[in-house]
Formats: C-alpha cells, structure tokens, sequence
C-alpha cells in the first residue's frame, strides 16, 4: 500500500493523507463491483489494503451511483477532477504491474465506463 500511496503523491501531487483517503474509497468500490476472484490478486499485493476500505466506509458510508458516486466521494476527499483521473491511472497502472493486464481487463468488464481510464 505504501509504494501505490508514494506513488500517488510523487505522479498525482497530492497530499498523503488524501492519496491513502482516495486509495481506499477506489479500492472499497472495486472490492463491491468487481468479483472477488478478479479483485483479490491486487488487493493481496496491497498490504493495509484491508484497513483503507475500513476507513473509506468510516468516512464517507456505502458508495451509491456507480463510477460517479465514487467520483462525489472523492471530490469530498478533496480531489479535483484531474487529480481523481490520475489517481485512477496510477492505481490501473499498479494494478497492471503487479497482477497483470488481464486483471485490469476483468475490472473494465465489470465496470461500465471504467474503460475510458484503461
């Protein structure tokens, strides 16, 4: 989780606090619309992912509406559009590194509109 966090702050130039709040919240509405057996593979190369799910829920409740309720939430968190976009290529890109494109691609089928970021 550090290395995704550090990595949102140095490519995004975000705050820490608001990388790991954006973590989370993305990876609370991918653990909720992706199937688990598409989504467990990065969120076992994500240690302390677990916990920023915990927190997403604590802060901002149960994400409604789809990809846009999540973008609400995040803007709450404190990004603007460009920075929620960025977040969502570095995680993608991680995502891609570290368990593959075909990972990715089940995330796309799983999401409508997520392709537009892939």
């Amino acid at each position: 989780m550090d290395e995704l966090v550090g990595r949102i702050v140095a490519n995004v130039g975000v705050t820490r606090p608001v990388a790991e709040a954006a973590v989370g919240i993305i990876l609370d509405f991918l653990s909720r619309e992706v199937p688990s057996e598409t989504i467990e593979p990065l969120l076992a190369r994500l240690p302390g992912a677990d916990a920023a799910i915990a927190r997403a829920h604590e802060k901002g409740g149960l994400p409604v509406g789809g990809i846009m309720g999540v973008g609400t939430r995040l803007m709450g968190a404190g990004l603007g559009m460009d920075q929620i976009q960025g977040v969502v290529r570095e995680i993608i890109a991680f995502a891609r590194e570290n368990v593959g494109q075909e990972t990715v691609d089940g995330f796309a089928t799983a999401i409508p509109g997520l392709r537009q970021y892939l």
